[in-house]
């Protein structure tokens, strides 16, 4: 099966806008620029981002989306009522409603050390065979079940690997601490497009040198939500952001 040419890709690196924070994390996440949809479709469009991701509820309400900035549809997601060690998020769109919709890709968590992973892992490889007869693209968001799980040695490297052995096209890792284990992931994962994710709201300085750093390493971009929205100037910080990875 050939390799997808990839729309979320301008030279080479992507800069994705994560509009699921409402699902993922509640209403607690929202401030009066980030509660209304409206506000994120145009950011996106006017700030160069390569690709905006939604739950497919939103995924409706914003459907020309797709003509402005290629559509990401997440096809799963864990709500904040779920405790981190019953983890079993499994699909709630499928890859043919994702298409209808418009979206040129879509996203799935994997996560790692859940008792329910080979559960998550099976699903994945449907998706993933759907998604490459229909011509997505696939993006694995790769997340340790637990916050220490994330620090173990070789963590990243082996869950940016077993992305890369599962067919996705992109996978979505959190920042591992250390620009060292970032090298180690690319490198060996020479292939794989790798995004940091934004996560948790950081203090600017901080986001911007792990992005940085995350560049420097050899990853690919980023794929971020709340140290946009968060931040005073979803606009200014867009620039910064846009100017690290595009120069």
């Amino acid at each position: 099966m050939r390799k997808l040419n990839n729309p979320f890709l301008k030279n080479g690196k992507a800069m994705i806008l994560a509009y699921d924070h409402g699902f993922e994390h509640g209403i607690s996440d929202f401030n009066d620029f980030s509660l209304l949809p409206e506000n994120i479709l145009e950011l996106a469009a006017n700030n160069g981002y390569t690709g905006l991701v939604l739950h497919k509820g939103l995924g409706e309400l914003l459907f020309p989306v797709s003509k402005k900035v290629p559509l990401i549809i997440k096809l799963n997601g864990k709500s904040p009522f779920l405790r981190e060690n019953d983890s079993l998020v499994s699909a709630d769109c499928s890859v043919k409603y994702a298409q209808e919709l418009g979206a040129k890709g879509v996203g799935y968590t994997i996560y790692l050390g859940s008792q329910f992973e080979k559960e998550m892992i099976k699903e994945f490889g449907k998706i993933q065979e759907e998604a490459r007869e229909r011509n997505l693209i696939t993006i694995l968001w790769l997340y340790p079940v637990s916050k220490e799980m994330l620090s173990w040695e070789n963590f990243t490297a082996n869950a940016c690997r077993l992305g890369l052995e599962l067919g996705a096209d992109m996978v979505k890792i959190k920042y591992p601490g250390s620009k060292e284990e970032l090298k180690k992931a690319r490198k060996y994962c020479p292939s794989l497009k790798i995004l940091l994710s934004g996560g948790e709201k950081l203090a600017e300085e901080e986001f911007l040198n792990n992005l940085k750093e995350s560049l420097e390493a050899g990853l690919d971009g980023v794929a971020v939500g709340r140290n946009i929205f968060q931040q005073e100037g979803p606009e200014s910080m867009s620039k910064k952001i846009k100017e690290i990875i595009f120069g």
